[in-house]
């Protein structure tokens, strides 16, 4: 297994966690989350997005408004819902839980080193 594949599974998992903590922020376009994530080297295509954004947006964590745009057609604008923002306290609390159990193994393999 080549650490590549590995990275790229690991990144996918956290992707829908990273948009939610992005929109945390504040309403955002769809192309204003691509430049955020690859500014985090998160890197993340938009056919790769706009699924992820659907889903959330079905699911009611996230709902949208259309705004005109000096620059072209208009833009579809994301936003956490109040179920997007519980769940998203839900998912902080499982990616602390997580890191800690990770460092929790890392420092029992130092130990056992």
């Amino acid at each position: 297994m080549k650490a590549e594949n590995a990275k790229a599974q690991m990144r996918k998992g956290i992707l829908e966690y990273c948009i939610l903590l992005i929109l945390e922020k504040g309403d955002a376009y769809a192309s204003d989350i691509i430049k955020q994530l690859k500014e985090s080297e998160l890197i993340v295509v938009e056919g790769t997005l706009y699924p992820l954004l659907t889903r959330q947006k079905n699911a009611g964590l996230l709902s949208y408004r259309w705004e005109e745009s000096t620059q072209g057609p208009p833009r579809k604008y994301y936003a956490l819902t109040d179920n997007g923002k519980e769940f998203l306290k839900e998912l902080d609390a499982s990616w602390n839980e997580l890191v800690g159990t990770i460092e929790t193994i890392k420092l029992m393999k130092n130990e056992s080193s």
